[in-house]
């Protein structure tokens, strides 16, 4: 499977491998839920059987409508200072992550992801390293060590957050992180001193 280049500037979309994923877990879905749709049926008077089977049956149809949709809406975009993604059919959700407020990019990949080739990226931000859940993430990324290695040199390059003193010190960041911690240190007393 070939990988997608990411560049700066240019937006893209997931990997068309994850529309088969979703279509896989429809399946996966559909196939329990017909089971259930059955099992009613078979114990059921014909029109109670069919009044709760009927509106199970048009949600089906209806999700495996919007599926197809809700891919197409997914939109990621690399910036020089950002990473953003804008994805939803009817309520329609956009999100901007800073690369100076990342602190780190998990790459999430299950078995069913696996044999499709794709992955998730995770992205943890500085406000919410302490939860269980991602502040972005990124779907259907093939490459996805690639991505991960691109939006981290970011990260490196880029100006850090000093939030020890409760307001953002905006620090330069070099190659040694003794130095990046120093500078970090002198800027906090450098606020304290402002504030005494």
């Amino acid at each position: 499977m070939t990988t997608q280049p990411y560049r700066i500037g240019e937006a893209f979309n997931p990997d068309p491998a994850l529309k088969k994923y979703y279509y896989l877990m429809y399946v996966i879905s559909l196939i329990l839920l017909g089971g259930f749709c059955i099992s009613i049926l078979a114990v059921t008077p014909d029109i109670t059987g069919l009044i709760i089977t009927i509106p199970i049956v048009a949600v089906l149809l209806f999700i495996l409508y919007w599926l197809g949709l809700y891919y197409r809406s997914i939109i990621y975009e690399l910036t020089p200072t950002e990473i953003s993604w804008r994805r939803g059919v009817w309520f329609r959700q956009n999100a901007i992550v800073p690369y100076s407020r990342i602190t780190n990019v998990d790459i999430h990949q299950g078995p069913v992801m696996r044999f499709f080739g794709i992955s998730s990226l995770h992205l943890q931000t500085a406000g919410y390293s302490a939860q269980q859940m991602a502040e972005l993430c990124l779907n259907g990324i093939t490459g996805a060590e690639e991505l991960r290695e691109l939006i981290m040199g970011y990260v490196r390059s880029g100006p850090a957050i000093a939030t020890e003193s409760g307001g953002e010190t905006v620090v330069p960041r070099s190659k040694d992180p003794v130095i990046d911690e120093l500078r970090r240190i002198r800027s906090v007393l450098e606020e304290i001193e402002k504030k005494s």
